[in-house]
């Protein structure tokens, strides 16, 4: 993290946003082609074609076929079977925890013993003795122990989601909190890209409103490119570790199998649970956030390539991070200090103002990802849904509806902001925990849910607000000025010729 910190402020400090804009073109540059080449050399190897978004579809059926193998696999059964009984022991254990903390005790103080007593091998009585360490030392650990294990035994003994179900569930019921939740993550994702503000600074580049509305055209060109191949690569990542990986003895695995679970056992773990030498897919235990790097080594590939994909995924974080540094720095310096306390300062202060938040910003995040507070899933996407709450009903209004007024667009963005930030404190669990004191349980989340709806789509709550409360307090307020109303139809209709006056009412 300190590592990329450091490559982040060189680019920051000595060029500002020019050198930030070429950098990020260059970033970009390695993305694309570090994601592109394991999908394209999967497709040439499975489908024969190297263009894996027109042809994924045939692996896709592949993959349906072997999930229905897979869901009547006895080996299979017996594997969920036993993560089943798991979970409903950890469930009889929250019956009465100072009991289960008693008897668990005893039964690893005895395997320790036992073992002592035959002589066994001194790596079996440090694993013995390091579990016996292990064991919560006291009730709240011991019930947060147990509620863990009922959580993640439940789901590892649930048969697997067919990848070709659009809205997974057991029951229409499930089904349709899916289906919801999709369509509302869709929403603040769709709406949080058009607000965030390290997006809409890079319209600062360009010198006039026409040409920063072209640049969009490119931009979700760009995207699109990118975005368009995703699903080609699960299907692909997918068959791969179903006919590659399942059926394979422990004793063949792949190396890159050991060498992702030295690095966390919670990315990646196999574990032998029926004892009978054969790797099931219930065994197998793969995170999220590291499907993308591993797909190389997944595919077989050459390490190096592995080594392409980390830099591409290296490069998008510092090229989103460099972006949002500036950002704030630039919001804190120009329109907090200059605007507010001293507008009075020079610019030699103001660029020492800006250069020394951009430091004091740029540790503090580092300080905060180091201690790894979440998912970065949840981290990324909840900031997708603050910027959809905040600002895009002042942005939407503040240029289609004249009458929004300062008041009313300062307003609606602490509403909106603050319902879902308060959402989310109330419904995901480490926040939960982080601002009350004490574990979240699945009662308070039912109590506290609206319409079902994840902790991680909050802005589907704070943007209807946010429009609210924006059209009401401008109502009910002063009009803004007849200046004001013609820099909104300037910046709605530019003049053709591209005039600087155009650009930065555009700004």
């Amino acid at each position: 993290i300190f590592a990329g910190l450091a490559g982040i402020l060189v680019c920051s400090f000595l060029g500002g946003m020019r050198a930030v804009t070429w950098t990020q073109v260059a970033q970009y540059v390695i993305l694309i082609i570090a994601y592109l080449l394991p999908v394209v050399w999967l497709s040439v190897k499975h489908t024969g074609v190297p263009v894996p978004q027109a042809v994924y579809g045939y692996t896709l059926e592949k993959v349906t076929a072997q999930e229905e193998l897979l869901l009547k696999d006895p080996k299979e059964l017996e594997v969920r079977g036993i993560f089943k009984a798991r979970s409903d022991a950890a469930v009889e254990k929250l019956k009465d925890v100072p009991a289960a903390m008693a008897a668990d005790n005893a039964a690893a103080e005895k395997k320790l013993e036992e073992l002592k007593a035959s002589n066994a091998a001194v790596a079996e009585i440090q694993a013995a003795e390091t579990a016996l360490a292990k064991l919560p030392k006291d009730e709240v650990a011991a019930r947060a122990a147990y509620n863990a294990a009922r959580t993640s035994n439940a789901a590892r003994s649930n048969p697997p989601i067919r990848h070709a179900q659009p809205f997974p569930g057991k029951d229409e019921a499930t089904q349709d909190i899916a289906r919801k939740n999709f369509m509302a993550l869709v929403f603040c994702l769709m709406i949080g890209t058009a607000a965030l503000p390290h997006i809409l600074m890079r319209y600062y580049t360009v010198p006039s409103v026409r040409e920063a509305r072209e640049s969009v055209t490119w931009s979700l060109f760009f995207i699109f490119l990118l975005y368009f191949t995703a699903p080609a690569l699960a299907v692909l990542a997918k068959y791969e570790v179903y006919t590659v990986l399942v059926s394979t003895p422990f004793a063949s695995l792949p190396e890159w199998i050991s060498r992702w679970n030295a690095v966390d056992p919670s990315l990646l773990s196999v574990v032998d649970i029926n004892k009978d030498g054969i790797l099931q897919l219930a065994e197998i235990s793969i995170g999220g956030d590291i499907i993308v790097l591993a797909t190389p080594e997944i595919g077989g590939l050459p390490y190096v390539v592995s080594g392409m994909v980390a830099a591409g995924g290296l490069a998008a974080a510092l090229s989103t991070a460099d972006g949002l540094l500036l950002t704030i720095a630039n919001a804190l310096s120009h329109d907090l200090y200059y605007k507010v306390l001293d507008p009075n300062a020079s610019t030699a202060r103001r660029v020492m103002v800006s250069k020394t938040l951009l430091l004091v910003v740029a540790l503090a995040a580092a300080y905060v990802a180091a201690q790894k507070p979440a998912d970065i899933l949840f981290l990324v996407s909840a900031a997708f849904s603050f910027a959809a709450a905040a600002f895009f009903p002042a942005l939407t209004l503040g240029i289609f509806w004249k009458r929004a007024n300062k008041w009313g667009a300062s307003l609606g963005m602490v509403a909106g902001l603050g319902i879902t930030f308060y959402y989310m404190i109330t419904t995901q669990p480490w926040l939960y925990k982080l601002t009350h004191g004490t574990a979240i349980t699945p009662e308070i989340i039912k109590a506290n849910t609206w319409w079902d709806i994840a902790p991680i789509s909050a802005g589907l709550f704070g943007v209807p607000l946010g429009f609210a409360v924006i059209i009401i307090v401008s109502l009910l307020t002063k009009a803004p000025g007849r200046e004001v109303q013609e820099l909104v139809e300037h910046v709605r209709y530019p003049s053709l010729d591209g005039s600087t006056s155009g650009a930065s009412a555009a700004h």
